[in-house]
């Protein structure tokens, strides 16, 4: 299928179809040149988007790849066939690389303080990966090109110095974020009602927030508040955060759906 066909399919708008032809430049390169492409690091929402598009341009090609297995910000590597994936990530071709940032033991920073640091050096968002916060600084996953410029610029993060010393990606240690378990009984698998227990709104709300365009399910976007769940689906909401749908069980004694949830806090 041609691009313009390809994206007037799959892309949602201007800026959706500007993702997703930068995306098909990079496999079409990998395929015509013979060399490694890649694209800059993806939230999960465009990891998903353009995961649709590749499964019709071309089936089987890419790998996403965020520095570890669980990593949130990915990026789409495209491999020629000389190339295998652990020889990629384990070499120079390998556009992801990983920053020991220390501060002092009296700094209290947040994600933000260390995102609004790179930006003010004039890194897009595509060049910064995951940010693994720890008690005296962070690890902060970049594309290897930001190197030379974060070495040499990057002093300060909020009003703290920062001391920069490149690791290897085996040295990351990511840890799980603070969730919540809920267990909860719903009439029946719909969005709505699941949505509802996971985020603990009433379910005119849910529904209101699922017509409202805010909610994805498995990071794509649905308006449906009827669509059916299933144990394993991920659950989004602009405002509200994540949860996740991890096991469906059997009925209570008034014959409602036993679910289990975790939510990300």
């Amino acid at each position: 299928m041609k691009k313009t066909l390809l994206l007037d399919r799959f892309a949602r708008d201007g800026e959706s179809r500007m993702l997703l032809a930068r995306v098909l430049d990079q496999q079409q390169r990998a395929e015509q040149r013979g060399v490694p492409t890649h694209t800059g690091f993806l939230s999960p929402a465009q990891q998903a988007e353009s995961a649709d598009l590749l499964m019709a341009a071309a089936p089987g090609q890419g790998v996403l790849f965020g520095g570890y297995p669980d990593a949130e910000r990915k990026l789409w590597a495209f491999l020629p066939d000389w190339l295998d994936e652990e020889t990629w990530q384990q070499g120079e071709d390998c556009p992801v690389c990983a920053l020991q940032v220390t501060v002092p033991p009296m700094a209290k920073l947040t994600h933000r303080d260390y995102l609004g640091a790179l930006m003010g050096l004039g890194l897009t968002r595509e060049k910064i990966g995951d940010i693994l916060m720890e008690e005296s600084g962070a690890q902060v996953l970049v594309l290897r090109e930001t190197l030379p410029i974060l070495l040499s610029q990057w002093s300060t993060a909020g009003r703290y110095p920062v001391t920069l010393t490149p690791i290897p990606l085996d040295a990351l240690t990511p840890t799980q974020g603070e969730t919540k378990e809920i267990r909860a009984t719903v009439a029946s698998l719909r969005l709505d009602a699941v949505l509802s227990s996971g985020f603990s709104v009433s379910r005119t709300r849910a529904a209101e927030l699922i017509k409202g365009g805010r909610v994805m399910v498995n990071h794509r976007p649905c308006e449906k508040a009827d669509k059916p769940v299933e144990a394993g689906d991920v659950l989004t909401c602009r405002g509200l955060g994540k949860c996740v749908l991890k096991a469906v069980g059997g009925t209570s004694r008034r014959g409602r759906i036993i679910l289990e949830m975790e939510r990300y806090l």
